[in-house]
């Protein structure tokens, strides 16, 4: 491809990983986050998204050039949604531009306005100075003459005329005529014409120049500010821990753009075993990210393209945990967890001292605690870590993440859990993570089961879908949630953004957990019939909403 001349400020469509061409805006990075090494790349800020990375020039295409092409070939809700950000952008650019230069006329007229007054002023005065000048000469030489003269002529003037001739006048002041020609200064363009055009100060009610009004890079922009030091201070300050009455940490970002964007990787070799929909996501911003990641799967094509990206290839997990300093792991369920570990070539005959492992399924207490017991026999370090969020939140970066187990290893994650997601809590002893992520999925996939349960009964009474659906939008249920699930039925469309096997297999372990301490879990166990009746209808591989289909065969 031929070479793009390119530059700070520029649109473009830019190439990250196997995801499709987004626009984006070529921007400074933050001070701390360092250039990768090698090709030639730009910082760039992706529109409706809270993504930024380094991209190299080569997968950088100029934004107007290329839109009509790029338009054509992505359909997405998500990517329509970009490109209206940039042509709202772009559209407020212009009207700042226009301001600029409107202003920047009126401001030259006003300049002009005032140096011609200048000019008059100056040129008025120097009139008077001949006009007194010729008026000397004329009285020093006509002096013998008005006063030999005098007499006879206060003896033919009236006694009016007299007093006239007599007046202030005569003393060198100027006659009324040539007064009126001197142009009085005002005051304010006086204070334009003594102070230079840059320290004017805009008066009130006057439009100044917006330096940056754009809210979609305004993190970038903080350190260029007045205060440099305190604002770049909120871009660069790393996650604050909070106690919580609880007992609990939750290490909490305000804002993931400015956190993520600030992201100093650490020097820490990491591993990642399991590039299923959510470890392919994870991994792909840890890479972003500046880290250093070493991949294994079962299936060892998934890893073609994160060595591409830069990631390093494991030959088994007992490989990847041996030159690893820690080692994340994201499977389907307990049994792989167990087989992952346990199994030939596994996690555990890599450990020795001073390895870490961080499991980030979700499974259930007694599994996380079996693993971290192994683990920690063998002198390594655990700490269980699973994920609440789907496969567009795992891409985008905005995963929360509860973890439990070794504290000092929690810490240790830091940059990536800053790179995978927008929130982590830390929720003490091996087996609290488990738990919590189990009881958030049995409330979300209940949740799933109810939408679908009211989209089939308001179709079967004669109700509009679409309008229940915009009712449910405009009321307290109101949710990113909802609106994509409900849209996914409408649509017909199943593309798995969190497999329905999975959120039925977290009801299942749910409701063991609340029979464990005798606890009625009636709505979990509900739910979970209705999603069996789908797994029973083939729908295993397809998104969770797909549990509509078990209303409706």
């Amino acid at each position: 491809m031929a070479a793009v001349s390119l530059r700070l400020g520029d649109l473009v469509w830019g190439k990250l990983g196997r995801y499709p061409p987004w626009p984006g805006k070529i921007v400074n990075p933050p001070k701390d986050l360092k250039k990768p090494r090698g090709k030639k790349c730009f910082f760039v800020k992706f529109f409706g998204t809270e993504d930024h990375a380094w991209i190299k020039v080569e997968q950088l295409k100029p934004y107007h050039a290329h839109k009509e092409e790029m338009i054509k070939v992505n359909k997405g809700k998500r990517f329509q949604q970009a490109v209206d950000a940039v042509e709202e952008f772009l559209k407020k650019a212009k009207g700042k531009d226009q301001a600029s230069s409107h202003n920047s006329s009126e401001e030259k007229n006003r300049r002009n306005s005032s140096e011609e007054r200048g000019k008059q002023s100056a040129g008025e005065e120097k009139r008077k100075a001949g006009l007194s000048e010729g008026k000397l000469k004329k009285t020093t030489g006509e002096g013998k003459k008005r006063a030999s003269s005098v007499s006879s002529e206060r003896g033919s003037k009236s006694p009016l005329k007299r007093a006239l001739d007599q007046s202030p006048r005569k003393r060198g002041r100027p006659p009324k005529d040539e007064k009126d020609l001197t142009i009085p200064e005002s005051s304010t363009v006086k204070s334009v014409m003594t102070g230079t055009v840059a320290g004017f100060k805009w008066p009130p009610g006057v439009s100044e120049p917006v330096k940056d009004g754009d809210p979609h890079f305004h993190h970038f922009l903080l350190s260029q500010t007045e205060k440099p030091a305190v604002c770049y201070q909120a871009i660069t300050k790393k996650l604050k821990v909070c106690e919580e009455e609880t007992g609990s940490t939750s290490i909490q970002a305000a804002d993931s753009t400015a956190i993520n964007g600030s992201i100093t990787p650490t020097d820490k070799k990491i591993g990642f075993l399991g590039l299923g929909l959510m470890g392919s996501g994870i991994v792909s911003n840890l890479l972003k990210m500046g880290h250093t990641v070493t991949v294994w799967n079962r299936t060892a094509e998934k890893c073609d393209l994160f060595i591409q990206e830069g990631a390093r290839l494991g030959r088994t997990p007992a490989e990847v945990v041996s030159t690893c300093d820690i080692t994340f792991a994201c499977v389907s369920d307990p049994k792989a967890a167990k087989d992952l570990v346990l199994g030939p070539s596994g996690v555990l005959q890599g450990i020795r001292p001073g390895k870490c492992y961080v499991d980030m399924s979700t499974v259930d207490a007694d599994t996380v605690t079996e693993l971290a017991q192994v683990i920690v026999s063998r002198g390594g370090r655990f700490l269980e870590a699973p994920v609440s969020g789907n496969q567009q939140l795992s891409n985008d970066g905005m995963l929360v993440i509860l973890a439990a187990g070794d504290r000092g290893l929690y810490e240790d994650c830091s940059s990536c859990f800053q790179a995978m997601g927008k929130t982590s809590f830390f929720l003490g002893e091996v087996g609290n993570a488990a738990k919590m992520m189990l009881i958030v999925n049995m409330v979300q996939g209940s949740f799933m089961a109810t939408i679908a349960e009211g989209l089939t009964l308001a179709q079967v009474t004669g109700q509009s879908q679409q309008t229940l659906l915009d009712i449910l939008n405009q009321g307290q249920l109101a949710s990113i949630f909802l609106d994509q699930k409900c849209q996914n039925i409408l649509q017909g469309n199943f593309k798995p953004d969190f497999y329905l096997k999975y959120i039925q297999k977290d009801l299942r372990l749910a409701i063991a957990l609340g029979d464990s301490v005798n606890h009625p879990t009636p709505m979990a166990a509900a739910a979970n019939e209705v999603y069996k009746r789908a797994k029973a209808l083939d729908q295993s591989d397809n998104d969770m909403s797909a549990v509509y289909r078990a209303y409706i065969h």
